[in-house]
């Protein structure tokens, strides 16, 4: 249980930055350079990673870093910095914790995790103060922003899923690394066809890259693929909540955007959800582990099972 809780702390940490990471890029990062935007992220976090962790692809993960890379870094980080610069703070960052029930949904086929009824509840629960979020306090939404955002989240969702099925085995750091160079990479090029030149970076500019490389991206990332490694995947989309609540508290508290008595209301109901897909207390296998195996007592040690995986 101890274990679990410290994984869901190192886990919380991603989300949290995520949702400040809406921030930094509204206010500090050039809105009209998206690709730019995300390469200078992804790239750069990669390259960190991988000389704390040197070492390359092998085998089949030549091609997974590139699919990977393709769909949690490339795709993933322009669609966020678009949605970022079209939206407020605080409905940037909510429209994404629709993701929790999309990853479970997701995560049943693909890596054969059933969800469990505490988990849902927790999704329906979070996804009722994201309406009260999303839906007040606002006066006007960017459409092409909600529909970026919303991309984001399916596109991220599905790339998460598909990392944790892969992942198993292989170093994270590594992995991490392997994916963000990959990403940075792919947009690089395109970048420089659809933008042209490389954006001017200004002190506060290169402050603000300086958090989104080394604190959104390369420790978030660790921290949010070490949580789908050991978390079942309901847990770890459930934490992901917490990248609303930064967002809405930063933008309230920051960026002076106004925090209504109906929001306040959705920021529980969200926590709330958090709570409810939290690991099981002791007593009980922790959410998403197989029941330990009981020892064999002295008058039935060392007989046979009447069938294989009997006794499992």
């Amino acid at each position: 249980m101890e274990a679990n809780i410290r994984r869901v702390a190192l886990t919380a940490f991603a989300p949290v930055a995520w949702g400040a990471n809406y921030f930094v890029t509204h206010e500090y990062l050039p809105a009209d350079r998206p690709l730019y935007g995300a390469a200078l992220r992804a790239l750069p976090a990669g390259l960190v990673l991988l000389a704390l962790r040197r070492r390359l692809p092998r085998g089949a993960w030549w091609w997974r870093s590139a699919v990977l890379g393709l769909l949690n870094m490339s795709v993933f980080f322009v669609l966020v910095y678009v949605a970022s610069q079209l939206l407020p703070t605080s409905v940037a960052s909510t429209v994404m914790a629709v993701a929790p029930l999309t990853m479970m949904l997701i995560a049943w086929p693909l890596v054969s995790e059933r969800p469990r009824p505490a988990h849902l509840a927790g999704a329906v629960t979070g996804l009722a103060g994201v309406c009260l979020m999303l839906l007040t306090g606002v006066d006007a939404v960017s459409v092409p922003g909600i529909l970026a955002s919303a991309a984001a989240m399916l596109v991220s969702s599905f790339g998460f899923i598909l990392a944790k099925r892969w992942n198993a085995g292989v170093d994270v750091l590594a992995s991490t690394a392997w994916q963000l160079i990959a990403g940075g990479v792919f947009l690089l090029p395109v970048a420089a066809v659809a933008e042209g030149a490389p954006p001017a970076l200004s002190g506060p500019t290169l402050l603000a890259f300086g958090y989104v490389t080394l604190i959104a991206t390369a420790l978030a990332f660790v921290a949010w693929f070490t949580g789908l490694r050991h978390l079942p995947t309901g847990t770890v989309g459930l934490i992901g909540l917490l990248n609303p609540v930064t967002g809405v508290l930063l933008g309230t508290v920051v960026a002076g955007e106004v925090l209504t008595l109906r929001q306040l209301g959705g920021l529980v109901l969200v926590l709330a959800g958090v709570v409810l897909g939290g690991p099981r207390r002791a007593g009980g296998p922790a959410a998403g582990e197989a029941p330990r195996r009981e020892r064999p007592t002295a008058g039935t040690r060392g007989r046979s099972s009447p069938c294989p995986g009997a006794d499992r």
